[in-house]
């Protein structure tokens, strides 16, 4: 996923918020004075261990420093994100409880559950961090070395390949829902409770394949206890040539991303100042290296822009719900 075309995505989802982007962009050279006077904490609503706990501590370490107050990763995993996003919707609103979240809990569950406990419209986008593409990972002895392979595989014997995902709802579980769909096969899904638990059965053999962003499954890959066949993006990433839609699913496309968000009602003051804080971290050489290792590509958007993003990614999961008929077991 190229640089450039992230950017003009995340710019093209602005457009309809021109206007605030304008105020957004005066506000930007406001300040919060004082803030923060205290320790930070940001609530991973996932277990540690996936990107969605990785990527945040990264910059955490950075603000950290930045601020000369400890900012600390607080892991609150369960229903898909929800434990931890309704801890944060009812958090003081004054900067110093965030959200540092995977797609779920802003864009994905509200097309999931019949009733949230919180409103995910109702949270303030403070900063979109990184983008990651989703690959698809098979354990090392599945006879399969190509996507269109594993698919005559799963056509061979239908409902017998097994598929991690990181839970029920999450951007793993869709996307490879939407395979299904598109690839007419027939999976046995298998959740977990994140990232690193569904990758340790997937490295051990207790389950056939899972789609995956590249940054938790691109070290197993490169050590050999995986094998990625290819990427669901639109064109090939340099360390991973092939895609899904080179199988035949053409326009197959998903990937994940890592946000900071604040609760409702957070003053634009601060979701600024901790925005630009946060952009001037990704920024850092030894993030931007951090960050490349493992496969994540760095943003740093203002409000305004992860506003329009988060709305953007919002209708297209809503539409891959419907259009797989994807519901929660």
């Amino acid at each position: 996923m190229g640089r450039g075309t992230t950017a003009t995505r995340i710019a093209t989802a602005a457009i309809p918020c021109l206007i605030s982007c304008l105020i957004a962009a005066g506000a930007w050279g406001q300040s919060a004075p004082g803030f923060p006077a205290k320790p930070v904490r940001i609530i991973v609503p996932y277990p540690a261990g996936g990107t969605a706990d990785g990527i945040p501590r990264i910059v955490s370490e950075k603000l950290s420093a930045r601020w000369g107050q400890p900012v600390l990763i607080d892991n609150r995993p369960g229903a898909s994100g929800n434990i931890g996003a309704e801890l944060v919707s009812r958090a003081e609103p004054d900067g110093y409880t965030l959200l540092g979240t995977a797609p779920g809990p802003l864009t994905i569950n509200a097309s999931l559950f019949r009733q949230l406990s919180y409103d995910p419209t109702r949270f303030n986008p403070v900063s979109l961090i990184a983008t990651m593409p989703n690959a698809l990972a098979v354990r090392a002895g599945l006879p399969a070395n190509s996507v269109a392979e594993l698919i005559a595989l799963a056509k061979k014997d239908p409902g017998k390949l097994t598929y991690a995902s990181q839970g029920n709802g999450t951007t793993s579980h869709l996307t490879t829902s939407l395979f299904e769909a598109m690839a007419g096969v027939k999976l046995v899904h298998v959740p977990y409770k994140g990232s690193a638990p569904a990758l340790a059965d997937l490295i051990g053999g207790q389950v056939d394949l899972m789609f995956d962003n590249v940054t938790s499954s691109l070290g197993h890959h490169r050590a050999g206890r995986i094998r990625i066949l290819a990427t669901a993006t639109p064109r090939p990433v340099p360390y991973l040539p092939a895609t899904v839609s080179e199988a035949g699913l053409t326009g197959f496309q998903a990937g994940t991303w890592v946000a900071i968000a604040a609760p409702p009602d957070t003053p634009e003051a601060i979701v600024v100042a901790v925005s630009q804080a946060i952009a001037e971290a990704v920024k850092l050489p030894d993030v931007q290296k951090r960050f490349a290792d493992l496969g994540a590509e760095p943003i740093g958007s203002t409000p305004a822009e992860t506003r329009a993003f988060v709305a953007q990614e919002t209708a297209k999961w809503r539409r891959v719900i419907q259009e797989a008929n994807v519901t929660l077991q």
